[in-house]
């Protein structure tokens, strides 16, 4: 079956996310989009995807709950994981290793917690936008640990990324990887050789509502199941993608 994702969307809780990202909200939204698999991620947190998993069951979207890691190296790692559980457990293990540095909301914004209505029950006041202290040498085998996968954000940005933070893409235990709409698929396999053959994920790193992406990239795997995705993603089972 074919499922059309977006597996790199931020809600309020990111500082930098729009207030009418909440995850009522988002998860209607992917609906309204047509999208059948959606990921929570925000940056260093899982805080939300509680309330945004409950509404994708009430949906019938499958819902991965995860997060935007950002390594000691300034690069953004996305990690998804098999149930709110297992990304809260991931969560507990990255929050001792971010700088407690408060946030100002009026610099960097709000981080908002939100229940499955929207209501905002609330906040964290660590700024969460930070680099860890975790390396991104060791996060595909960390995320794996609590169930879940792991791959590079946005490889062909100048910023925030793993090859802006190394100068390249080096074996780092990623089985797929996530580039831009505008990337240059081509350009990249020449660029990075390490690509060729893994699936180049299509996500809209979303922090305002119609910044969701509609449904365009797919996998085509058996089912829709969360455990089914991140199979596909860490190289276990064979998975057709197309951009």
């Amino acid at each position: 079956m074919k499922i059309y994702y977006d597996f790199h969307i931020h809600s309020c809780l990111s500082p930098c996310g729009d207030s009418e990202m909440t995850p009522n909200n988002l998860v209607n939204m992917a609906q309204l989009a047509g999208l059948s698999a959606i990921a929570l991620t925000d940056h260093n947190t899982c805080g939300n995807c509680a309330a945004a998993a409950s509404v994708a069951k009430e949906l019938g979207i499958t819902f991965l709950p995860g997060m935007e890691l950002c390594t000691a190296e300034e690069a953004h790692v996305v990690c998804l994981f098999p149930s709110v559980e297992a990304a809260e457990r991931f969560e507990q293990h990255v929050a001792p290793l971010l700088p407690p540095i408060p946030n100002r909301p009026d610099i960097f914004g709000d981080q908002l917690l939100c229940d499955a209505e929207d209501r905002v029950i609330g906040t964290r006041d660590i700024l969460l936008t930070t680099a860890s202290s975790i390396s991104v040498d060791s996060v595909a085998t960390l995320a794996r640990s609590f169930g879940g996968v792991a791959f590079p954000a946005h490889i062909d940005r100048p910023s925030y990324s793993v090859t802006a933070s190394l100068g390249d893409l080096p074996p780092l235990g990623f089985a797929a990887v996530e580039i831009t709409a505008s990337g240059d698929v081509e350009t990249l396999k020449t660029q990075y050789p390490e690509i060729q053959g893994k699936p180049l994920l299509q996500n809209s790193d979303a922090h305002r509502l119609e910044d969701i992406q509609d449904a365009g990239p797919f996998l085509e795997l058996p089912d829709a199941a969360p455990e089914t995705i991140l199979a596909a993603l860490r190289g276990e089972i064979p998975c057709i993608w197309q951009r």
